[in-house]
């Protein structure tokens, strides 16, 4: 498969009264066509703000190193997304090439807007559609990924849908456009056990049809063993291990993934106690030095830990983990 999207060596920070906090710290990861990866871990790790450098989202007061960088390789040729700074360049990747499902439709949508007008007034925005033409591609989209009556709800405000109604509708607005990149932002979190299934298989329908690559970000490794191809698992910024999902599941390496494993309810043994992460994630403004997990990690091989940031390490061809546990084992 060839590289949709390619990220390296991304370091995102934001000015703030207390100085530069560093939110996301030298991530590197590429996503092909057709496939779905993953990202994983804990709320302040950094998954969202890298999701929206991809769509250039983030606030004004982000800043990016010069080693920073994004490229979208489109048909045209490849797109250097931080270079995009004009509202008709940046059309690209909002809306264009890449699409959004955010955490949560109902902040998404305008409140006094019908959903339908929204849906149209991007596709017009993004294609050489009429109003009408707009209109009905919508409504086609809203049957397309299961809602009731599209000729109707088309015309219905946010608050008038139920929460599964609103992230069908999200959604379909998100791929009305056909973008060749869907980043879903935690998209099951609000929804009961069952919607949450519908919209697992609703994805993966999408994916084989539209041959469209999705960046799943999530806390929940139950729902990205059932969704994605790879994980990359994120802590306090960096990306700490990444492979393909079966691997990294049935063997994970790092211990905040091992740790992340064990927190979820065990099926075979419903009256085991469940085993959180010890601790809380650190704040950014009081950023561990060395390994950023170190402050938590009870398998702690020596003052390297503390002392200075793991190097990555193959644990096999498509497996890696930053660990000084596996790098003092390559060395």
């Amino acid at each position: 498969m060839s590289a949709l999207i390619t990220v390296e060596n991304l370091t995102l920070k934001f000015k703030t009264d207390e100085g530069l906090i560093t939110a996301v710290d030298d991530v590197s990861f590429s996503l092909d066509k057709g496939e779905v990866i993953g990202l994983v871990g804990e709320s302040g790790s950094g998954k969202s703000v890298t999701a929206k450098a991809l769509m250039h989202l983030n606030a004004k007061n982000a800043v990016y190193t010069p080693e920073s960088k994004i490229t979208l390789h489109s048909d045209d040729g490849p797109v250097d997304v931080l270079s995009l700074t004009t509202p008709r360049q940046l059309n690209v990747v909002r809306g264009g090439a890449i699409s959004m499902i955010f955490q949560e439709p109902m902040a998404s949508f305008a409140p006094v807007i019908s959903i339908g007008k929204q849906m149209v007034e991007q596709l017009q925005l993004h294609s050489n559609m009429t109003k009408a033409e707009a209109k009905a591609h919508s409504i086609n989209m809203l049957d397309r990924v299961g809602i009731s009556d599209p000729a109707k709800r088309i015309d219905q405000y946010a608050f008038e849908l139920s929460g599964g109604m609103r992230q069908r509708a999200m959604i379909a607005m998100a791929l009305s456009t056909k973008p060749k990149l869907l980043i879903a932002d935690e998209p099951t979190t609000a929804l009961d056990v069952t919607i949450q299934a519908q919209v697992i298989d609703l994805m993966k329908d999408l994916v084989e049809e539209f041959h469209m690559g999705i960046l799943f970000i999530t806390h929940d490794l139950g729902v990205v063993a059932q969704t994605a191809d790879k994980v990359n698992v994120m802590y306090l910024g960096r990306m700490i291990e990444e492979g393909p999902v079966r691997d990294v599941i049935r063997n994970a390496k790092h211990p905040y993934t091992q740790g992340l494993l064990n927190a979820l309810p065990k099926l075979n043994d419903l009256d085991s106690p469940l085993e959180p992460v010890p601790g809380d994630i650190p704040s950014p403004l009081e950023r561990p030095s060395g390994c950023v997990f170190h402050t938590r990690c009870s398998q702690i091989v020596g003052p390297q830990c503390s002392s200075r940031q793991p190097r990555d390490v193959n644990v096999d061809p498509t497996h890696r983990v930053a660990c000084h546990i596996y790098s003092e084992a390559a060395e």
